[in-house]
């Protein structure tokens, strides 16, 4: 049965090559190739015709990251008798590619001979691609961290070594200027948090009545009192829309990123509105932000939703507009871009009107 399997017939040999990953199978104690797919050889870069019927050592000469033979560290055919195979490892072949291999090792009865050997293969680039972007989240955690903190300590060193040479509102400004840094380290360390939660699918809200128009005012107020120019920012909220339906820290979450990304992106006036949607579904209200700018083109409109987007800009995370959509999601609405009527980009977020 064992040898049927390792030297298959033409309907297996053609099931076999179905499956996502490569496949190559070593036969008998002269550890011959009697197969190899053709998502091997993509995987590899080496040609079946090259491989079959050759020991597969030196067919297939994978090594560890330290150049060392892995055929010779993990000998299949001479190793311990109670082994079944060894688990997924990252190895690499003389050409340089990365493989993710795994290994099977094929006994006629318990603890006896080792009659085959079957190597699954998957290509490297998903894993080094996730390395990349934990790397790229790191650098810009460091970078968004680096800022407020160095404020926090700064300004907390010199009112503890000089608190008797200030003025009470030399004291305030500094105080001030460190609860906002401390509130900019809170704010990344959450959207860090969200981000594995979306990731994860462990994201969770609850959703209660908050009055819009309220919600609106206090992402003005807060702008203004950091030094912006209170018509920069507009409010508007469709009469008799009193409420929306959802929970109050996500949707103060989606508010601020919206406007934020308006302000960092876009230009003029800052539009905050409110009205009832008009999407394929129950009940529900638009939140939108929209801006005077240059808008979003169409080929990067569902780019900018994506972690660590960031269109050429090299400040913060990149994962405003990736939470928004999250968080909007995670209320069993949608999130889109469109037009503003100015020109610029619109961003729509629709909550379902569950009261």
């Amino acid at each position: 049965m064992t040898e049927r399997f390792m030297v298959p017939d033409d309907l297996a040999a053609n099931g076999l090559e179905f499956i996502p990953d490569g496949l190559v199978a070593a036969v008998g104690p002269k550890r011959i190739v009697r197969f190899m797919n053709s998502r091997a050889e993509r995987i590899t870069g080496l040609r079946a015709a090259d491989v079959v019927g050759r020991d597969v050592v030196e067919a297939l000469p994978l090594q560890d990251l330290g150049g060392d033979s892995w055929w010779e560290l993990s000998s299949p055919w001479e190793g311990l008798e109670t082994r079944t195979g060894h688990r997924e490892r990252l190895l690499v072949l003389p050409s340089g590619r990365e493989l993710l291999v795994t290994a099977k090792y094929v006994r006629e009865w318990r603890c006896g001979p080792v009659r085959s050997v079957v190597i699954g293969i998957r290509d490297a680039e998903g894993r080094r691609r996730a390395e990349k972007e934990s790397a790229a989240l790191l650098t810009s955690v460091a970078h968004e961290l680096r800022s407020p903190l160095t404020g926090v300590k700064g300004f907390s060193s010199t009112l503890l070594r000089n608190w008797d040479r200030f003025t009470d509102d030399q004291k305030r400004l500094m105080l001030e200027t460190i609860e906002a840094d401390a509130d900019r380290v809170t704010r990344l360390i959450t959207e860090l948090l969200d981000t594995s939660r979306i990731g994860t699918g462990r994201l969770t809200v609850h959703p209660q009545p908050l009055d819009l128009r309220t919600r609106f005012e206090g992402q003005v107020e807060r702008r203004v009192a950091a030094g912006m120019d209170r018509e920069q920012l507009q409010v508007e909220v469709e009469e008799g829309l009193d409420v929306v339906w959802a929970d109050p820290d996500r949707l103060e979450q989606v508010m601020t990123n919206l406007v934020d990304n308006a302000l960092r992106h876009g230009k003029g006036t800052v539009r905050l509105s409110a009205e009832r949607s008009h999407w394929d579904g129950p009940a529900a209200v638009d939140v939108t932000v929209s801006d005077d700018g240059d808008g979003i083109a169409p080929q990067h409109r569902e780019l900018v939703f994506s972690r660590f987007w960031q269109a050429g800009a090299k400040h913060g995370t990149g994962l405003g507009l990736y939470l928004v959509r999250g968080l909007v999601e995670a209320h069993g609405g949608e999130v889109v871009v469109e037009d503003a009527p100015g020109g610029g980009a619109r961003l729509r977020a629709t909550f379902p009107d569950v009261g």
